[in-house]
């Protein structure tokens, strides 16, 4: 494989396991991070994830700092255990990486998110919808910010509160839509 692509680019040399179709896909999850608040006192980050499908998912934030982001990104799913674990990763246009591991029958969610420095320190302006030409645009400019090792990196546990198959009130994508 040549080693000049166009960036970015998400590459898995592990296939798709055929679990995904059961155990993924058209599936939404409501998931609670102990956070904290500005204050530092403890706070639920709320977050809603829909595995669109084998290749998108739709998210929004509903609490912590974040609140008030609605998101689709390109992702890669990796299987670990069929039925049990899956690890789900993807490249912010923001220049976040994030990467969770889904635990299916432990009903929960553990995280590392690399956040840029823009995202990380400028977290109102990470709110908006990507449909909307100027949130996505202001998305890429914090991108720009700092340097690739200037990060904040949060390795965080969430509570899967809720499972469910459909989007719910998340608007669909076309696999198609543009991600940067």
């Amino acid at each position: 494989m040549s080693r000049i692509v166009p960036l970015p680019h998400l590459l898995t040399t592990s296939k798709l396991d055929p679990s995904f179709e059961d155990d993924m896909r058209n599936t939404r999850i409501l998931y609670d991070y102990n956070g904290r608040d500005e204050n530092g006192n403890p706070a639920k980050w709320r977050y809603e994830c829909w595995i669109f499908s084998d290749t998108r998912l739709v998210y929004k934030i509903h609490g912590g700092p974040f609140a008030g982001r609605l998101n689709y990104q390109a992702v890669s799913y990796q299987c670990i255990r069929p039925g049990h674990l899956w690890q789900i990763n993807w490249l912010e246009e923001t220049g976040t990486v994030v990467s969770l591991v889904y635990d299916i029958p432990g009903k929960q969610v553990t995280a590392l998110l690399a956040f840029s420095k823009g995202h990380w320190e400028q977290a109102e302006a990470t709110h908006g919808d990507k449909r909307i030409a100027e949130d996505f645009q202001r998305w890429k400019d914090l991108a720009k910010e700092g340097t690739q090792t200037d990060r904040f990196m949060l390795s965080m546990q969430a509570e899967v509160v809720q499972k469910h198959k459909g989007g719910g009130d998340l608007v669909p994508i076309l696999e198609t839509d543009p991600t940067f």
